[in-house]
Protein backbone atom coordinates (compact mmCIF):
# COMPACT_ATOMS: atom_id res chain seq x y z
CA UNK A 1 0.00 0.00 0.00
CA UNK A 2 3.31 2.46 0.91
CA UNK A 3 3.59 2.58 -2.97
CA UNK A 4 -0.32 2.42 -4.10
CA UNK A 5 -1.18 5.15 -2.05
CA UNK A 6 0.97 8.13 -3.40
CA UNK A 7 0.36 7.14 -6.67
CA UNK A 8 -2.97 7.12 -6.68
CA UNK A 9 -3.15 10.17 -4.43
CA UNK A 10 -1.06 11.95 -7.50
CA UNK A 11 -3.53 10.86 -10.36
CA UNK A 12 -6.42 11.66 -8.15
CA UNK A 13 -5.02 15.30 -8.10
CA UNK A 14 -4.19 15.55 -11.36
CA UNK A 15 -8.29 14.53 -12.09
CA UNK A 16 -9.09 17.71 -10.05
CA UNK A 17 -6.75 19.58 -11.94
CA UNK A 18 -8.00 18.47 -15.18
CA UNK A 19 -11.67 19.05 -14.10
CA UNK A 20 -11.00 22.36 -12.42
CA UNK A 21 -9.57 24.17 -15.19
CA UNK A 22 -12.84 22.79 -17.30
CA UNK A 23 -15.33 24.25 -14.64
CA UNK A 24 -16.31 20.50 -13.83
CA UNK A 25 -15.43 21.09 -10.27
CA UNK A 26 -16.52 24.39 -9.09
CA UNK A 27 -15.86 25.61 -5.03
CA UNK A 28 -15.67 23.03 -2.69
CA UNK A 29 -17.95 20.37 -5.05
CA UNK A 30 -17.35 16.66 -6.46
CA UNK A 31 -15.49 13.81 -4.25
CA UNK A 32 -13.07 11.59 -5.65
CA UNK A 33 -11.83 8.00 -4.41
CA UNK A 34 -9.96 5.74 -5.91
CA UNK A 35 -9.21 1.71 -4.09
CA UNK A 36 -6.52 1.18 -2.38
CA UNK A 37 -7.26 -2.76 -1.20
CA UNK A 38 -10.17 -5.14 -1.21
CA UNK A 39 -11.36 -3.19 1.78
CA UNK A 40 -10.52 -0.05 1.48
CA UNK A 41 -10.22 3.33 -0.35
CA UNK A 42 -8.95 6.50 -0.62
CA UNK A 43 -10.94 9.46 -1.32
CA UNK A 44 -10.83 13.57 -0.86
CA UNK A 45 -11.78 14.47 2.79
CA UNK A 46 -14.90 16.72 3.80
CA UNK A 47 -14.44 20.83 2.03
CA UNK A 48 -11.56 19.96 -0.15
CA UNK A 49 -11.17 22.22 -3.22
CA UNK A 50 -10.70 19.89 -5.66
CA UNK A 51 -8.69 21.74 -7.73
CA UNK A 52 -6.14 22.39 -5.15
CA UNK A 53 -6.00 19.26 -3.51
CA UNK A 54 -2.64 18.20 -2.55
CA UNK A 55 -1.56 15.24 -0.32
CA UNK A 56 -3.81 16.23 2.86
CA UNK A 57 -6.37 16.64 1.12
CA UNK A 58 -7.37 12.91 1.20
CA UNK A 59 -8.16 9.91 4.25
CA UNK A 60 -8.32 6.50 3.94
CA UNK A 61 -11.69 4.66 5.05
CA UNK A 62 -12.99 1.59 5.16
CA UNK A 63 -15.77 0.21 2.88
CA UNK A 64 -18.52 1.21 5.28
CA UNK A 65 -17.35 5.05 4.59
CA UNK A 66 -15.14 5.15 8.32
CA UNK A 67 -12.33 7.34 8.24
CA UNK A 68 -9.20 4.69 9.32
CA UNK A 69 -7.23 8.49 9.45
CA UNK A 70 -7.62 10.39 13.01
CA UNK A 71 -9.55 13.29 12.50
CA UNK A 72 -10.24 13.53 8.92
CA UNK A 73 -13.79 13.86 8.01
CA UNK A 74 -14.92 11.53 4.73
CA UNK A 75 -17.25 13.74 2.48
CA UNK A 76 -21.04 13.09 3.79
CA UNK A 77 -21.68 11.42 0.06
CA UNK A 78 -19.20 8.66 0.78
CA UNK A 79 -21.75 6.07 0.46
CA UNK A 80 -22.25 6.73 -3.23
CA UNK A 81 -18.61 5.65 -3.47
CA UNK A 82 -18.64 2.66 -1.52
CA UNK A 83 -21.59 0.99 -2.59
CA UNK A 84 -19.66 1.03 -5.96
CA UNK A 85 -16.68 -1.08 -4.42
CA UNK A 86 -18.88 -3.25 -2.58
CA UNK A 87 -20.61 -4.15 -5.95
CA UNK A 88 -17.65 -5.06 -7.62
CA UNK A 89 -13.94 -5.77 -6.52
CA UNK A 90 -12.49 -4.66 -9.27
CA UNK A 91 -13.68 -1.68 -9.56
CA UNK A 92 -11.22 1.20 -8.99
CA UNK A 93 -12.16 4.33 -9.20
CA UNK A 94 -15.53 6.49 -8.08
CA UNK A 95 -15.19 10.10 -10.11
CA UNK A 96 -17.96 13.07 -8.94
CA UNK A 97 -18.28 16.17 -10.66
CA UNK A 98 -20.47 19.03 -11.01
CA UNK A 99 -20.54 20.44 -14.33
CA UNK A 100 -22.85 23.37 -15.59
CA UNK A 101 -23.95 20.81 -18.63
CA UNK A 102 -24.59 17.75 -16.17
CA UNK A 103 -26.47 20.19 -13.96
CA UNK A 104 -28.80 21.56 -16.38
CA UNK A 105 -29.56 18.66 -17.64
CA UNK A 106 -30.56 16.71 -14.71
CA UNK A 107 -33.05 19.24 -14.59
CA UNK A 108 -34.62 19.19 -17.61
CA UNK A 109 -34.69 15.20 -17.56
CA UNK A 110 -35.47 12.05 -16.34
CA UNK A 111 -32.43 10.59 -17.85
CA UNK A 112 -30.23 11.66 -20.71
CA UNK A 113 -29.99 8.70 -23.46
CA UNK A 114 -27.02 8.82 -26.14
CA UNK A 115 -27.28 7.52 -29.87
CA UNK A 116 -25.68 7.71 -32.45
CA UNK A 117 -22.35 9.45 -31.12
CA UNK A 118 -19.34 8.08 -31.76
CA UNK A 119 -17.29 8.79 -28.42
CA UNK A 120 -20.18 6.74 -27.10
CA UNK A 121 -17.25 4.10 -27.95
CA UNK A 122 -15.34 5.68 -24.65
CA UNK A 123 -17.06 3.19 -22.82
CA UNK A 124 -16.69 -0.47 -21.52
CA UNK A 125 -18.60 -2.79 -24.10
CA UNK A 126 -19.77 -0.52 -25.97
CA UNK A 127 -18.78 -1.12 -30.10
CA UNK A 128 -20.98 1.05 -32.19
CA UNK A 129 -22.45 4.49 -32.12
CA UNK A 130 -25.84 2.86 -33.04
CA UNK A 131 -26.75 1.79 -29.56
CA UNK A 132 -27.94 3.40 -26.79
CA UNK A 133 -26.23 4.72 -23.64
CA UNK A 134 -28.89 5.59 -21.00
CA UNK A 135 -27.81 8.02 -18.00
CA UNK A 136 -30.18 8.06 -15.57
CA UNK A 137 -31.49 11.11 -13.26
CA UNK A 138 -31.93 10.51 -9.85
CA UNK A 139 -33.88 13.02 -6.98
CA UNK A 140 -31.35 14.63 -4.96
CA UNK A 141 -31.75 13.86 -1.11
CA UNK A 142 -30.13 13.90 2.10
CA UNK A 143 -30.39 10.69 2.73
CA UNK A 144 -27.13 9.08 1.08
CA UNK A 145 -27.59 6.01 2.24
CA UNK A 146 -31.41 5.57 1.11
CA UNK A 147 -30.02 6.98 -2.55
CA UNK A 148 -27.30 4.70 -2.24
CA UNK A 149 -29.96 2.07 -2.22
CA UNK A 150 -31.73 3.26 -4.98
CA UNK A 151 -28.94 3.82 -7.16
CA UNK A 152 -27.86 -0.31 -6.46
CA UNK A 153 -31.25 -1.25 -7.28
CA UNK A 154 -31.15 0.67 -10.88
CA UNK A 155 -27.90 -0.98 -11.77
CA UNK A 156 -28.55 -4.34 -10.46
CA UNK A 157 -31.37 -3.82 -13.15
CA UNK A 158 -29.12 -1.87 -15.25
CA UNK A 159 -25.87 -3.33 -15.04
CA UNK A 160 -24.16 -2.22 -18.46
CA UNK A 161 -24.50 1.54 -16.75
CA UNK A 162 -21.81 3.88 -17.16
CA UNK A 163 -22.63 6.89 -15.05
CA UNK A 164 -25.62 8.35 -13.66
CA UNK A 165 -26.86 12.15 -12.55
CA UNK A 166 -28.11 13.47 -9.37
CA UNK A 167 -31.14 15.90 -10.22
CA UNK A 168 -29.43 19.63 -9.54
CA UNK A 169 -26.37 18.45 -8.19
CA UNK A 170 -24.10 16.67 -10.41
CA UNK A 171 -22.45 13.38 -12.06
CA UNK A 172 -21.38 9.81 -10.67
CA UNK A 173 -19.01 7.55 -12.72
CA UNK A 174 -16.35 4.95 -12.44
CA UNK A 175 -13.96 2.23 -13.68
CA UNK A 176 -11.52 -0.08 -13.30
CA UNK A 177 -8.62 2.62 -12.76
CA UNK A 178 -8.33 5.79 -12.33
CA UNK A 179 -7.27 6.49 -16.17
CA UNK A 180 -10.49 4.88 -17.25
CA UNK A 181 -12.88 6.84 -15.22
CA UNK A 182 -11.44 9.97 -16.61
CA UNK A 183 -11.97 8.85 -19.56
CA UNK A 184 -15.46 8.40 -18.86
CA UNK A 185 -15.88 11.98 -17.40
CA UNK A 186 -14.22 13.27 -20.35
CA UNK A 187 -17.01 11.61 -22.51
CA UNK A 188 -19.56 11.72 -20.66
CA UNK A 189 -19.26 15.85 -20.53
CA UNK A 190 -17.99 16.12 -24.14
CA UNK A 191 -21.28 14.14 -24.59
CA UNK A 192 -23.58 16.41 -22.30
CA UNK A 193 -22.55 19.38 -23.70
CA UNK A 194 -23.53 17.85 -27.63
CA UNK A 195 -27.26 16.71 -25.95
CA UNK A 196 -27.44 20.36 -24.28
CA UNK A 197 -26.90 22.17 -27.55
CA UNK A 198 -29.52 20.20 -29.44
CA UNK A 199 -31.99 21.04 -27.02
CA UNK A 200 -30.88 24.56 -27.79
CA UNK A 201 -31.27 23.91 -31.56
CA UNK A 202 -34.05 21.86 -30.88
CA UNK A 203 -36.03 25.38 -29.84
Amino acid sequence: MSETLPHLRSELVAAGQFFHARGWVPATSSNFSARLGSDEILITSSGQHKGRLDDNGFLRADLNGISLDAGKRPSAETGLHTIMYQRDPAMGCVLHTHSVNATVLSMRLDAVTLQGYELQKAFPGVTTHEGKVVIPVFANSQDIAALAVEVGQYLDAHPATVGYLIRGHGMYTWGASVADTLRHVEALEFLFECVYRQLLLDR
